[in-house]
């Protein structure tokens, strides 16, 4: 009997986009299996149905799975083509070989830490809002940040209807006219960081993401990706909670190139 998948897995496994994004394709209609447009919750037959979004036919990938970090910098989207032709995070990894997609999202106003993947079953767990995931972010706003502000940020405030999660808060830096914080979430709602502060009167000037778990952004310059390495692939998975047996044999082909970069400036 065929073995039947979610067609939003298969999307994912064919390196298209994470569950996620898949997931939010289906349901604007932009996808088709056999012709007909496609219905999120269906499974498909990978052997035998015809996947397509757009002119594009899918199909699962084969060769190693790519784990990668990129240093999106400012005025780029997250998102491999943009329909009104902005610069997307897509240019940042053209010479990759590996067709991969991002893990979560960075607005375009932001900058920083950025993961990108061709593992679906990885981007869904890194990602996934059970996983809890913690993501540092270096902010700079033009106000002075008041012990009840940190108290407020720290503990949760009511943005879109929903409390958000305890963070950790801290000031790495002040000036007279400006404040630097470093702020980690357990949680990745849209925009919250900017949201959080706005609702606390604060205008974010600059907010960068230094951190994914315990890997972090370090000396990579914007427009630069590398590989993870070993120590940092795994813990990201520890982070996530993949189990050692889920786990795809990446290893050694990360050893091989641990620190490959791309060569292209922008």
């Amino acid at each position: 009997m065929a073995q039947k998948i979610r067609l939003q897995k298969f999307m994912a496994d064919c390196g298209l986009a994470s569950r996620r994004k898949a997931e939010e394709l289906i349901a604007e209609g932009k996808v088709r299996v056999n012709g007909r447009v496609a219905t999120v919750g269906e499974k498909v037959d990978p052997a035998v149905d015809k996947v397509t979004v757009g002119s594009r036919k899918l199909a699962a990938q084969s060769g190693r799975r790519v784990y990668l970090m990129v240093h999106k910098p400012r005025g780029f989207v997250t998102t491999m083509d943009d329909e009104l032709g902005r610069k997307c995070v897509a240019q940042l990894v053209a010479d990759v070989q590996e067709r991969v997609f991002p893990v979560g999202r960075l607005d375009r106003d932001s900058e920083g830490l950025l993961l990108m993947t061709n593992d679906g079953d990885f981007a869904n767990r890194i990602s996934h809002p059970r996983s809890h995931v913690s993501k540092t972010y270096r902010v700079t706003v033009r106000q002075q940040v008041t012990e009840d502000m940190l108290s407020k940020l720290s503990e949760g405030l009511m943005i879109d209807g929903q409390m958000t999660l305890p963070a950790d808060v801290s000031i790495a830096h002040k000036e007279e006219n400006r404040c630097v914080l470093l702020i980690t979430l357990y949680e990745g709602r849209n925009r919250q960081i900017r949201k959080m502060c706005e609702e606390l009167g604060l205008d974010v000037i600059r907010l960068k993401r230094v951190a994914v778990g315990n890997v972090k952004l370090g000396m990579l310059k914007p427009g630069d990706w590398r590989d993870l390495n070993d120590d940092e692939l795994r813990s990201l998975m520890t982070a996530a909670q993949i189990s050692a047996s889920r786990r795809r044999p990446v290893a050694k082909a990360a050893d091989k190139a641990p620190y490959r970069k791309n060569r292209s400036k922008q």
